[in-house]
């Protein structure tokens, strides 16, 4: 049975534990929360057999009551099984967390009728031993929720080789609207134009002759290199902050000659550098009004 990587998401109530849980589950964790940690091993046996995760997170509170007594054996268990296992514990300064509470109208696990501090200062003492046996902790006191996806994005990938995050390049015509699902959007209709070419009109961006017209164009590898430059700096920028997927739009009056053309040019290129990368063309096959 070959080892997973084990990731216990734990620590006080209000730290962001859900929100670990949620981006550990986007980067293809298979995540269960609350379970009783005798079952763990069991569990870790179906998913290696199975090999439907890329590892697995276990959300481990306080709701675990006097179970939590046994969590430290069956984590050196589940090592010894040769299993990567490490403890994520997430704490926050106590008077964020009654903020938290208090904001939220969410009752503390510990206090359902109030007593916010003493339930605070119970529940430290209850996960004192998780805390004391954890790989990696995380104040998340001045962290948001983009701030601590970006922590456990970068926990969970160092030292990965490769990009993570999907690339999409689009082509498209203003003439139909920008796609809704981009994230940058790139205007195209200032170079030249196959379209006022006689020969070239019927064709599209993906014939060779209308690329070459296209990315030939000294305005065009003035511009592409711009796009070039401007992407070499913001798409890692983007994997850190942990997203999963990127739409790069590029559009021209009609989306049949120049955004195909520098569309296909751009996908190819961030795939030679390691990217993975799809390219679609949405308007290439419209019919002209």
């Amino acid at each position: 049975m070959s080892g997973l990587h084990v990731v216990v998401v734990t620590g006080l109530s209000g730290a962001g534990r859900s929100t670990a849980l949620r981006v550990l589950e986007d980067l293809d964790f298979f995540c269960v929360d609350n379970l009783p940690p005798s079952l763990a091993p069991a569990l870790l046996e179906t998913l290696s057999a199975d090999a439907v995760a890329r590892g697995v997170g276990l959300g481990i509170d306080v709701r675990t009551g006097g179970l939590l007594e046994g969590v430290s054996g069956v984590l050196d268990s589940l090592a010894s099984s040769g299993h990567q296992v490490e403890v994520l514990f997430l704490d926050c300064a106590d008077e964020i967390l009654v903020r938290r509470f208090s904001e939220s109208r969410r009752p503390h696990k510990l206090a359902p009728g109030g007593e916010l501090w003493e339930a605070i200062q119970t529940e430290r003492a209850r996960l004192a031993k998780l805390r004391a046996r954890a790989t990696h902790v995380v104040d998340t006191t001045r962290l948001n929720v983009h701030d601590l996806r970006r922590v456990i994005v970068e926990f969970i990938e160092r030292g990965s080789l490769g990009a993570r995050m999907v690339t999409r390049v689009v082509s498209f015509g203003f003439k139909y609207g920008i796609p809704t699902d981009a994230d940058l959007v790139f205007d195209l209709r200032h170079l030249p134009n196959p379209y006022f070419e006689p020969a070239l009109r019927p064709q599209s961006g993906l014939d060779p002759v209308v690329a070459k017209f296209v990315l030939d164009a000294p305005a065009t590898q003035e511009f592409y290199a711009d796009i070039r430059q401007l992407l070499l700096n913001a798409l890692p920028r983007y994997e850190k902050e942990g997203k999963s997927y990127l739409t790069i739009a590029l559009g021209c009056t009609g989306g049949r000659h120049r955004s195909v053309a520098t569309a296909e040019a751009l996908a190819a290129e961030l795939r030679s550098l390691g990217r993975e990368t799809a390219v679609a063309h949405r308007d290439v096959e419209r019919v002209k009004a």
